[in-house]
């Protein structure tokens, strides 16, 4: 049997979840909108959950066109819920690798443009109905409290005139990676991380380096892809360097990590295939040693280390000043993509010896 799923993810990276998905042959992409990719696979697959940059998975359970910015549309969508077979999706989520049972029902909504009702009355008018058909509790997030443990999560997402209606397969948001359980501030979102990852295009040949690595997420995320690589961090904060082995070591990731200043990196010149890297720049985290004082000199140890053939993929903030000094230091910039990560608009930008 077919299912249908809807992947959410940061905006921006809609084009790398879909490249993802088929290049690991997971399904067929139907079509892409804000912050989601939707997809058909060609039977429920619990493999669909080793997907790394999408930021969670949903079964896609009905489609509602023609919604308005009315109130009479929440009867709409309330209806969709009442019609539908939550056993069914329920049992297709056992399936995908999902929990088979569940201890109630939670909605989380959202939309895009203005309406006259808010995310709450979609969430009650949705979630009610399917609770009183699985005969389960349901549990309003109007108050601000946090679903109860073994909840069945649905999602409803309005974009123009068109609401999907959906059913988190996992238990909990795949972003929330298991072995991130040594963090310090600044560290990077796992799915962007990921996807840093795959735009590096590192194959199994290559060294790919992190010059500030924190706790070792970039890393783990690629060797999490199977790339292949050999793969290497530094970070000038002994803190982060111990964070990374320990979130390495819960993963089984290979990785050699060395203290070190990004500024004056201990390596040979031209031997580096692959940097991929979150600069600090001074807002979660602040710049030490040499880039304190001179934050170009990252660009310029970037320059030297890379091979001739080789690629960096960087996190920017303010991409246009730090694209001038890339640019001062010799390298070229192939590519400049903005996200929206947690109310920030960095770009991740693509450079090049």
């Amino acid at each position: 049997m077919t299912v249908r799923v809807l992947a959410r993810t940061l905006r921006g990276l809609e084009d790398v979840a879909a490249e993802e998905l088929t290049g690991r042959d997971l399904g067929r992409v139907e079509r892409t909108r804000h912050r989601e990719v939707w997809f058909t696979a060609d039977r429920p697959d619990p493999r669909l959950l080793d997907l790394r940059t999408v930021d969670d998975l949903f079964l896609l359970a009905d489609v509602v066109d023609d919604v308005g910015h009315t109130k009479r549309e929440l009867a709409r969508l309330a209806e969709a819920a009442r019609t539908g077979d939550p056993g069914e999706l329920l049992r297709t989520r056992a399936r995908c690798g999902g929990a088979g049972t569940a201890t109630a029902v939670d909605v989380a909504a959202s939309f895009l443009g203005k309406r006259n009702y808010n995310r709450y009355d979609i969430e009650d008018a949705v979630g009610t109905e399917i609770a009183d058909a699985l005969g389960l509790p349901y549990h309003s997030r109007r108050g601000g409290s946090a679903p109860p443990e073994g909840s069945l999560s649905f999602r409803v997402t309005i974009e123009g005139t068109q609401a999907a209606l959906a059913l988190r397969i996992a238990d909990r948001p795949l972003h929330r990676r298991p072995y991130k359980q040594a963090s310090t501030p600044g560290t990077l979102h796992p799915p962007l991380a990921a996807a840093m990852a795959l735009l590096a295009d590192a194959g199994p040949a290559d060294t790919v380096l992190d010059p500030c690595c924190g706790t070792g997420t970039l890393l783990i995320e690629a060797a999490d892809l199977g790339l292949g690589a050999r793969l290497l961090g530094a970070d000038h904060d002994p803190r982060a360097l111990a964070a990374a082995t320990a979130n390495a070591a819960a993963t089984g990731t290979a990785a050699t990590w060395l203290r070190s200043d990004a500024g004056r990196l201990p390596l040979a010149s031209g031997r580096i295939d692959r940097i991929v890297s979150n600069p600090p720049w001074d807002r979660q985290v602040a710049a030490h040693g040499s880039l304190a004082a001179r934050p170009d000199r990252l660009y310029r140890e970037i320059r030297r280390v890379l091979s001739g053939s080789g690629r960096a993929v960087l996190l920017l903030h303010e991409a246009e000043a730090q694209r001038a000094a890339a640019e001062a230091a010799g390298l070229r910039v192939r590519e400049v993509r903005p996200v929206s990560l947690f109310g920030t608009h960095p770009s991740v930008v693509t450079l090049t010896g």
